[in-house]
């Protein structure tokens, strides 16, 4: 059996430069990936996570990760509540859908609240903490697409009309709300 050898090419039918296998023709794609998470809320506070892996590691996220194969986008965000903070967690809806095409990311982030209260801090974590609204710290938080959906959960506390949201105006989250830009390899 012949193993694959790729060259890159546009094939036939499409517009962009692909990977095709000279043997057989098979095209390759690389495609966004996913990433699902949620604003998790408990008692009137937001549940966030001290990330323990790289890139940001120290800062504070709100638990998310990728998106699996053969997984609903629901049970991803419970997943990685689960991985993250040891949370069981009630999807209550869609809040957002952000894109970062910087790093290739559709972003599917929901409001969940907690099933139960006790929550630890995984593998992927150093600690896990609640935050009131007031407390929460924003110059600590790991990306702009944190920021984003805790701001619109604020909105949608507040009785914002229940479509999700999406990417602030401008923005495509290469720059964290105080305009530093976000550098390779801290996302």
């Amino acid at each position: 059996m012949l193993q694959p050898e790729f060259s890159i090419r546009t094939p036939d039918g499409d517009t962009l430069p692909r990977k095709v296998c000279t043997h057989c023709g098979y095209v390759a794609y690389d495609n966004p990936k996913v990433v699902v998470g949620s604003v998790v809320r408990h008692e009137g506070r937001i549940l966030l996570c001290r990330r323990a892996i790289a890139p940001r590691d120290g800062f504070w996220t709100i638990p998310t990760g990728y998106l699996e194969l053969n997984e609903t986008p629901e049970e991803g965000a419970r997943r990685e509540a689960r991985e993250e903070a040891c949370a069981e967690l009630r999807i209550e809806r869609l809040l957002a859908l952000y894109s970062v095409p910087r790093i290739s990311q559709v972003q599917l982030i929901f409001r969940a609240v907690l099933v139960d209260p006790h929550v630890a801090a995984g593998a992927e974590s150093r600690e896990v903490r609640f935050f009131d609204v007031a407390n929460i710290p924003w110059d600590d938080l790991a990306f702009p697409t944190v920021h984003w959906a805790l701001r619109h959960d604020a909105q949608a506390e507040m009785g914002a009309h229940p479509l999700p949201f999406g990417n602030p105006d401008g923005e495509a989250g290469d720059r964290m709300p105080d305009g530093r830009i976000v550098r390779e390899g801290e996302l």
